[in-house]
């Protein structure tokens, strides 16, 4: 990779005449809006306890608790999320067990967990849940900031719910249109005119990589400029893969990841069961949480930013943000988890693996930039306009899902 990208010129972001990643993957939603955020945990177990609250309470307290909105009340009648074993009678009736809590990318780099429930949910995109599994990955265009630093793409195997720091919604893509890996979400023809240009095989994840290593926001969403040169396609791909693998956090390889050279930060001082503040020494590379202490934490890991928010600081914060006294979200662990402080060890080290390889992405993003494959390049290659059917998601026929009260339908 260094030997394709040293000595390059960095641009700010690439020709406006290279194509929108919204050409090369068409089909997208966009964010979840969940309604409520009781729903949503760092732990399962804050979940579970939730349900029970809310299922123990009858008539108005439990309206009170809900959190009602114009999309959902403790009465509104809906079907059930593809692929999950939750009720469907009105929520007010509900009286059995709290659905397993599943992943969920509650906005960029932070894990938590859901209810998936769709009686709970304003607006739960449930062609995303029809083709979620262990075969897809969901790439995450960033909203728009103008200044901001950061990716304006991520990848996540969890469900993302495509929440922005900074309000700005994006756009949720999945790599495939089917469960089981089938049929790339790329526009019809992309792939054979890629390995024609480069001469040799070129598959989905491999757009996926090259995107991600070398797309850069713009006003009409992530640009993703496609080289000439096949060595520097070659390179980009590689690059990219070892960005995705770093924010899968081995949910596909099982390999976690790793600073290198055996540097990795440790707890010094225990987190306290309750932290209220959060600093940095940048000197020290130390990182307090109250009274506890990390280190050593780069600098460029507390500084990452995506849409102008610090994505440490933010993690912190929804883990410590105060709640309304008697509220749903006021129930939480008594004390700090011990698996927090593992993810946060966790993503200290993926955000410096990710800053650390940010010259190499503004290089390769230099010199794609240049006379490449443009968007009339693939107007005259029959590829843009994307059909209309390729935005669409695809049909799903053989599979049954539980509707409102119990009906099935086919979809």
């Amino acid at each position: 990779m260094r030997g394709v990208t040293e000595d390059l010129p960095l641009l700010d972001a690439p020709p406006r005449e290279a194509p929108l990643l919204d050409d090369l993957m068409p089909w997208s939603t966009a964010p979840l809006r969940l309604g409520r955020s009781w729903i949503v945990a760092p732990d399962p177990r804050t979940l579970r306890a939730r349900w029970d609250r809310i299922v123990a309470a009858q008539g108005a307290e439990r309206e009170e608790l809900f959190r009602p909105s114009r999309a959902r009340t403790p009465a509104s009648s809906v079907a059930a999320l593809p692929g999950q074993r939750t009720g469907t009678v009105r929520f007010a009736r509900e009286t059995g067990r709290c659905p397993e809590p599943v992943r969920l990318a509650h906005g960029p780099f932070d894990e938590q967990w859901l209810l998936p429930d769709h009686r709970l949910i304003d607006t739960a995109r449930p062609e995303l849940w029809r083709v979620a599994d262990g075969h897809q990955l969901f790439a995450v265009e960033q909203g728009y900031v103008p200044g901001a630093a950061g990716p304006a793409l991520l990848v996540t195997a969890a469900l993302p719910d495509g929440r922005s720091p900074a309000g700005r919604p994006g756009r949720i893509r999945p790599l495939f249109r089917r469960p089981g890996g089938v049929e790339p979400n790329l526009a019809p023809g992309l792939l054979p005119l890629l390995r024609e240009r480069y001469g040799f095989e070129v598959v989905a994840a491999d757009v996926l990589a090259w995107a991600v290593a070398a797309g850069a926001p713009s006003p009409a969403g992530c640009r993703v400029p496609l080289p000439a040169e096949p060595e520097v396609w070659a390179a980009g791909v590689a690059l990219g893969r070892e960005l995705v693998e770093v924010q899968l956090r081995g949910a596909r390889s099982g390999l976690r990841p790793r600073l290198p050279g055996g540097r990795r930060p440790y707890v010094r001082a225990a987190v306290p069961a309750r932290p209220t503040e959060l600093g940095y020494d940048p000197e020290e590379e130390v990182l307090s949480l109250g009274e506890g202490r990390i280190s050593p934490v780069p600098a460029e890991a507390w500084e990452f930013e995506v849409g102008g928010a610090r994505m440490i600081e933010q993690w912190f914060a929804h883990r410590t943000a105060p709640a309304e006294p008697g509220s749903l979200e006021a129930i939480g662990p008594g004390a700090w988890p011990q698996e927090w402080t593992s993810e946060l060890l966790e993503l200290i080290t993926v955000l410096a693996l990710l800053a650390g390889r940010a010259p190499e992405r503004a290089a390769l993003t230099a010199r794609a930039a240049g006379a490449g494959v443009t968007r009339d390049a693939l107007r005259e290659a029959g590829v843009l306009p994307v059909p209309d059917g390729a935005r669409r998601p695809a049909s799903v026929l053989d599979h049954r899902e539980e509707g409102p009260e119990g009906q099935f339908l086919l979809v």
